[in-house]
């Protein structure tokens, strides 16, 4: 077991007697600016701070910290860029994608592909499953650096004042991160301001912090993961668990407790953790006999019955939506040609029918394949007079939500699986799923897929 060591960050005893020590006016003198001003620093410690006695596991040090931070230097940019990715499936040229009105934090766009048709939902498990399961790391890695927070004076230089700005950020934003995207899992419009908007600019935050931190902390991480073996540690008992040599950040503890577990046990509880998460996440993304355990997806449960027993996220009651809305007086109105066209149900059904098995995702993570019949969009198109539509708009009957539309790119209507779908697993579509017509699109997130359609307006390039 190493000793105390006189200077060394995080001793208790060493750290009363610097706060207590005064500085002389002549040593002011002769000292630089910041030297003594953080020495001046050093003599007001707030209550709490110092006291390395509370934070004395045997664990905790510049190894643990450095392999819990290259987890996450390597998974957090994949949540990050499947996020901003997903924003950009929303088609912010149309103005559609939440928030509209970004600044300078506009993303590159392009045109969101319609193929292969499991893109988004791809692209959304990876973004709530990975995010989810790296909560119990989030929490590991700050267990680990806690002692630094209660380090006094919190910065000795410019460079550390910094470090410790871009950590505020990094862990203020990654909290918040996951704070609101798991409430939005669980809960519907639980906040009392735009999730997709608080979400969108906290990833920037985060972005900010992370990068910062990164290029300040990674040599740092290098060197601590290069000074202990994984495999030696994978192999150490609790019994032969020593601690880390002393070290400049503070981290490791002075006078440490014995050991309650090994470094082993410690990566494997938190590994357990995250598998356990997985595990309770990923039903709702590969569908099947796993879906029963997705117990941390509950808005993405199956509602309905027979062919129509599968997710459904907004039902007709909440969109104020009843049977007299959908009944015989019910038209699809086309237009973008000469003239507006008219059609009811039955006019509809006998159209040439297209039959497609297309997934369904939401931003949410979950996602289910079905199978959908309907009317091709670009045949809708050339009956409404529009043989090249440039894009199209969807109304629906919805009367309140903020995804009563959606507007579909180029290729989203030409798409040969584009639908105005009538049936789903060869039965009509219930209520809550949109009857009596709906949008089902290859690779489009799940609310623009709109529901309950009143109109469709095809424009030309």
């Amino acid at each position: 077991m190493t000793t105390p060591q006189s200077g060394q960050p995080g001793d208790s005893a060493e750290s009363a007697q610097t706060g207590a020590h005064s500085v002389d006016p002549a040593d002011r003198q002769s000292e630089s600016f910041p030297r003594w001003w953080w020495r001046g620093m050093a003599r007001y410690r707030p209550p709490g701070f110092g006291r390395s006695r509370l934070w004395r596991s045997p664990l905790r040090g510049p190894w643990l910290t450095s392999v819990f931070g290259a987890v996450l230097l390597v998974t957090l940019p994949a949540v990050t860029l499947t996020g901003l990715v997903s924003y950009i499936a929303y088609a912010p040229q149309f103005g559609q994608a939440i928030p509209v009105e970004v600044g300078w934090l506009r993303l590159p766009l392009f045109t969101w592909p319609t193929h292969p048709s499991w893109l988004y939902g791809l692209n959304q498990s990876v973004h709530v499953l990975l995010g989810l399961v790296l909560i119990p790391v989030v929490l590991a890695k700050l267990w680990s650096v806690i002692p630094k927070l209660f380090i006094w004076p919190q910065a000795r230089s410019v460079a550390q004042v910094v470090e410790r700005l871009s950590l505020l950020l990094l862990v203020g934003g990654v909290l918040f991160e996951i704070g609101t995207g798991v409430l939005n899992i669980q809960y519907d419009y639980v906040f009392g301001f735009s999730f997709y908007t608080a979400h969108y600019f906290g990833a920037w935050v985060f972005i900010a912090g992370f990068v910062v931190h990164v290029a300040i902390k990674l040599p740092r991480l290098i060197t601590a993961l290069r000074s202990r073996s994984l495999r030696g540690e994978l192999r150490t008992s609790r019994a032969q668990t020593r601690p880390e040599p002393l070290d400049v950040d503070g981290l490791v503890a002075v006078r440490p407790d014995a050991p309650t577990v090994s470094r082993r046990g410690a990566l494997g509880l938190v590994g357990s953790g995250s598998l356990l998460v997985a595990v309770l996440t990923v039903g709702q993304s590969i569908g099947g006999w796993a879906r029963q355990f997705a117990l941390l997806l509950p808005r993405g449960r199956s509602y309905g019955d027979g062919p129509n027993g599968f997710q459904i996220n907004r039902t007709a009651e909440a969109a104020l939506i009843g049977p007299r809305d959908v009944g015989a007086g019910w038209r699809l109105v086309l237009t973008g040609g000469p003239e507006p066209v008219k059609l009811d149900r039955a006019a509809l059904l006998a159209m040439p029918q297209h039959t497609a098995r297309l997934p369904i995702a939401c931003v949410e993570g979950w996602m289910t394949t079905e199978t959908w019949t309907g009317v091709r969009l670009r045949d809708l198109a050339a009956l409404a007079g529009v043989a090249h539509p440039g894009s199209a708009y969807v109304r629906s009957l919805e009367a309140v939500g903020a995804f009563d539309r959606a507007t579909l790119q180029p290729n989203q209507v030409r798409d040969p699986d584009s639908l105005l779908a009538l049936r789903v697993n060869g039965a009509d579509l219930s209520l809550d799923h949109g009857y009596p017509a709906r949008v089902i699109v290859p690779a489009l997130p799940g609310v623009h897929n709109t529901k309950w359609v009143r109109s469709i307006e095809f424009r030309s390039p």
